[in-house]
């Protein structure tokens, strides 16, 4: 029984998103790949940047003097030269627009090619009660300026039919009010509150929720105010805080944070996070949030290299997901790093491989139906493909080997729906494989591995050429191969099939053991065969066909060549004679 080893591993790399790369936290475990977004600045990271523990912050609400601002312009120097596509409708990430107002205290929405460090000025307190609601509509916010092209004037009349709101909240020694705000007189925003920390003032009040455009604190009027101000007032407001508040329903939408790992697409699972918090937001000291990380189950995973794009520099590994719809494609720092996370990824979705097989044949033994056969060897491989213009590329595969055949599939067959399904499948008896090892004529550091197979149909022979990713791969399926030919000639024991000798109907039958047998059937029901010719493999002097539907046989007896007419093409009958006497070979020891 094979023991397998398993690779525990853990580094920086980096993640291709659609638009650019990302800093990842890579993390190999025995079962699982995990990916988190690494917050250092200007690495495309997607974590946010906590300001409640630098100097000056109070109450989670930046004061601007935290590094890289000056005091009253919070944020400013983050967000300068930054496209904020959370405000934008028609815009599309990296146009290249500088926005020198834009003063979000969360991240931005849309707007993975930002590279800025997005974070949250807050203000956070204890609790509140319910506020009664007021008729007084909120003025409009449309004065601040004309709009440009493509971004979004979110108006306090925005609400539609909500009412306005008054809120009080009180806090506690610590944790302050418990939210985040954005938005402001620069933005073409009111101040909205975009997060609602749990367990803290706010949360507590059950009043206040996230997309409030928050009128006035305390009385001071906030519907011109800018961000800064916003930020003042909160600041200076005391225990107890009153809140002029209304709920606008359009906004609220565009406080969802990119989850620019935790959304990955990879085989239909939904993800884990359902927005972005990377580490705790900055309006709560304390309270810590849930990671912008993936956890990819490596089971059934196919793992390459060179595969899906270009990789001259050898630093990328690419990793498709089971249902073969989802590729992750992640950068080393060098050819050794990438060597060394190849391997080690490779190694434990090899160890899981075991676990694979119990699981399909536990879920195919359950079917009644007799044409389950016990599935032998599963995995991903790269089959060579013809395009127009004579040119190859590969397409990776899953194949399986069973007691007789050979199944291919575009993903992996997890139901017997799917395994009643393949993509093509051939008998191994009528397989031989023709060509394992170098692609090249000598072997060289990074040439490809692969091995060919040949199938006998009636429509003519049917070549295959798969490449194997490691020498392990290689190895592997080349003794399954040539094993399971010979197991399935050992099960199936012998072929029949009608066909014509002589200008008469006649029945060909070759046997694993007994080898040729040529009999006349008799002329009515119940009524014997008669046997013309019987000879063993070892009288066989020679055997040929002609593609079409003729088989030749020469046993060296007074009949001299036999031409056998098979009604059909003749080449599964050569194949499969050939792996009876492979296999008879082989049982006997003559080869290795």
């Amino acid at each position: 029984m094979a023991v397998w080893t398993r690779a525990d591993k853990n580094g920086l790399l980096e993640l291709l998103l659609p638009d650019r790369w990302i800093r990842v936290l890579a993390e190999l475990t025995r079962e699982t790949l995990t990916l988190t977004a690494d917050a250092e600045p200007g690495h495309g990271g997607a974590m946010e940047y906590n300001i409640s523990h630098l100097p000056g912050a109070w109450n989670g609400v930046t004061n601007g003097t935290e590094p890289g601002t000056a005091a009253g312009n919070s944020n400013r120097s983050y967000n300068q030269n930054s496209n904020h596509s959370a405000l934008r409708r028609t815009g599309s990430p990296g146009n290249g627009g500088t926005n020198r107002g834009q003063t979000d205290t969360s991240s931005g929405v849309n707007s993975p090619g930002s590279g800025r460090v997005p974070h949250d000025n807050g203000a956070v307190s204890d609790f509140g009660s319910p506020g009664s609601s007021y008729g007084s509509p909120g003025s409009s916010f449309s004065s601040a300026g004309q709009v440009r092209s493509g971004e979004t004037n979110i108006s306090l009349e925005s609400g539609g039919s909500e009412m306005v709101r008054k809120v009080r909240v009180l806090k506690q020694e610590s944790g302050g009010l418990g939210i985040s705000i954005k938005g402001g007189q620069e933005n073409r925003m009111p101040i909205l509150i975009s997060k609602i920390f749990p367990g803290l003032a706010a949360d507590h009040s059950r009043a206040l929720r996230v997309g409030d455009a928050i009128l006035s604190v305390n009385g001071n009027d906030l519907r011109e105010a800018t961000h800064d101000q916003a930020v003042q007032a909160l600041k200076k407001a005391g225990k107890e805080v009153t809140l002029e508040v209304k709920y606008i329903k359009e906004v609220s939408p565009l406080f969802k944070k990119p989850s620019l790992v935790a959304d990955l697409p990879w085989d239909g699972v939904r993800p884990q996070s359902p927005s972005l918090s990377g580490s705790e937001d900055s309006g709560s000291p304390k309270h810590t949030g849930t990671k912008d990380k993936k956890v990819i189950s490596l089971k059934m995973c196919y793992i390459s290299r060179n595969l899906t794009i270009p990789d001259l520099e050898s630093r990328l590994i690419e990793l498709h997901s089971p249902d073969g719809r989802n590729t992750v494609v992640l950068r080393c720092k060098d050819s050794a790093a990438a060597h060394s996370w190849f391997t080690a990824i490779h190694t434990n979705i090899a160890a899981l491989l075991p676990q694979v097989l119990a699981e399909l044949n536990s879920m195919l033994g359950s079917s009644n139906t007799s044409s389950n056969r016990e599935v032998r060897h599963i995995g991903w491989l790269a089959e060579q493909i013809k395009l127009d213009g004579g040119r190859h590329q590969y397409k990776p595969v899953v194949m399986a080997l069973t007691e007789k055949d050979i199944l291919l599939y575009d993903s992996m067959p997890w139901t017997r729906e799917a395994w009643a399904s393949p993509n093509l499948s051939h008998p191994l008896l009528a397989t031989r494989l023709v060509h394992s090892g170098s692609a090249r004529s000598s072997p060289a550091l990074g040439s490809e591995l692969t091995f060919a197979t040949r199938t006998g149909t009636r429509q003519g022979i049917e070549g295959h050429l798969f490449r194997a990713e490691t020498h392990w791969d290689l190895s592997t399926w080349t003794r399954m191969m040539v094993q399971g030919c010979h197991s399935a000639a050992e099960l199936i024991k012998e072929v029949s099939m009608a066909c014509t000798l002589n200008e008469q109907d006649v029945r060909l039958t070759v046997h694993y053991e007994n080898g040729f047998t040529i009999a006349k059937e008799g002329a009515g029901p119940g009524s014997g065969s008669t046997v013309l010719y019987r000879y063993p493999f070892e009288k066989l002097k020679m055997s040929g066909d002609d593609g079409i539907r003729n088989l030749y046989l020469d046993f060296g007896g007074p009949e001299g060549e036999m031409a056998l007419d098979l009604h059909s093409g003749p080449k599964p009958v050569v194949f499969v004679v050939h792996s009876f006497l492979s296999a008879k070979v082989t049982r006997m020891g003559l080869l290795a």
